[in-house]
């Protein structure tokens, strides 16, 4: 028996995986359980392989970006899901082992790539946001345009009903006032600060560091009627902070995982600057469920370069150097799941002018990446957390009712 057929001897244990060789032999793992996918797949040549033995996770990527890798009816996220499920992270498994030297070149790796100076940080985004904006919109909601985890207090929502509570969920928790100046670090498209313009009665500063992105916010705060109340800079925070400002609120969703392990101090310290002495946070970030970890190596080289996904102990322990008090911590767990499902859902659909938009190996490479994910949320150590920060303890009420009662005034659907 071959190193691939052990591995998924013990790695498939429930569901079937078929896999077929280029010499036409047949293998098959597992056995039917309801609630487990089966799946089919097929390798076009030995060298295939060898690659994914190489690096289990980089080597499946590439295999199937290159189609050396075809799975039945395209299914890529049915084999992810397979594979991932059968090693739950609640349950103390992973999904292959790593040597000791390999964990720890992997930590090395993503600390000296999380080295993310301003210089580097705008190259970075641009890596992943200033692909087009048109392919974000054939995915993400309508209305907002909100490339985060969506907020989903009933499942038969819609994604764009989703998204809409996701952001009526963070304004309760900013504890917000009419005429409030608040900031938005990572704006993305917008959507957020928009948001919080048209309903909150607050000014907001967006800034970002993807230019295809800082000019479609300024159309749709156009379009939205708020331009005099939502203003979008290309600026780094550390170069904000730099000038002095204050602001009432400060929120960011989604971009503190592009900050980088080593940056994470720098970020609260500009964060501490940029709040006056009653001014509340609100972080909005994905999380690790275990303990600090390493980027894996097919998301640093296509998806994220730079960026870390945190886990909580970290997080808040870089924050607390700078009298920042975390007030009220949420775990998300399955919201961002269920956001990816419905995100994957729409790209296939889309396939064609994804296709022809990029091209072919791109499409598999974005649907692979949104899979891993998906299983990752799912059955793997990811979360999603919302931290509420302040720079005093008594600026906010004493107990949570507040944040219920300005959710339930708030568009919220």
């Amino acid at each position: 028996m071959g190193i691939l057929d052990r591995f998924l001897e013990r790695g498939v244990r429930s569901g079937t995986l078929e896999l077929t060789r280029p010499d036409g032999s047949v293998k098959r793992f597992g056995k039917p359980v309801a609630g487990y996918p089966d799946v089919r797949i097929r390798f076009a040549d030995a060298k295939a392989e060898r690659q994914i033995l190489t690096d289990p996770r980089l080597g499946a990527a590439e295999t199937y970006m290159d189609g050396k890798l075809t799975v039945e009816n395209d299914d890529i996220m049915g084999l992810v899901e397979l594979l991932r499920a059968n090693s739950r992270w609640d349950k103390g498994g992973e999904l292959h082992e790593q040597s000791a030297l390999k964990k720890v070149t992997g930590k090395l790796v993503t600390l000296v790539d999380g080295i993310n100076k301003a210089t580097s940080a705008k190259k970075n985004i641009a890596h992943h946001y200033d692909i087009g904006n048109e392919l974000y919109n054939l995915f993400l909601d309508i209305e907002h345009m909100q490339y985060s985890c969506a907020y989903w207090p009933e499942e038969n929502m819609t994604l764009e009903q989703a998204q809409t509570a996701k952001l009526a969920h963070i304004a309760a928790k900013l504890a917000l006032a009419p005429g409030q100046r608040v900031l938005d670090i990572g704006c993305g498209w917008g959507g957020m600060a928009i948001y919080l313009a048209k309903n909150a009665d607050v000014s907001v500063l967006g800034i970002t560091l993807s230019e295809e992105q800082l000019a479609l916010a300024r159309e749709r705060a156009q379009q939205a009627g708020v331009a005099d109340k939502c203003t979008f800079e290309l600026v780094d925070y550390r170069d904000l902070a730099a000038r002095g400002e204050k602001f009432d609120r400060i929120v960011s969703v989604g971009m503190f995982e592009h900050v980088g392990q080593a940056q994470f101090a720098q970020f609260f310290k500009a964060c501490g600057t940029l709040l006056p002495d009653d001014g509340v946070m609100l972080l909005h970030t994905i999380g690790r469920m275990g303990g600090p970890g390493a980027t894996d190596a097919f998301t640093r080289k296509y998806i994220f370069p730079g960026g870390y996904i945190p886990a909580l102990s970290e997080t808040v322990a870089a924050s607390e150097k700078f009298r920042i008090i975390a007030t009220d911590v949420e775990n998300l767990r399955l919201h961002y799941a269920l956001t990816l499902r419905e995100w994957y859902k729409r790209c296939v659909a889309n396939r064609e002018a994804i296709i022809s938009m990029m091209d072919e190996r791109f499409y598999r490479m974005w649907i692979f990446y949104l899979s891993g994910a998906t299983a990752a949320f799912e059955s793997g150590g990811m979360c999603n957390y919302q931290i509420q920060y302040a720079r005093n303890r008594g600026t906010l009420p004493i107990t949570r009712d507040y944040m219920g009662k300005a959710e339930a005034a708030l568009p919220n659907r």
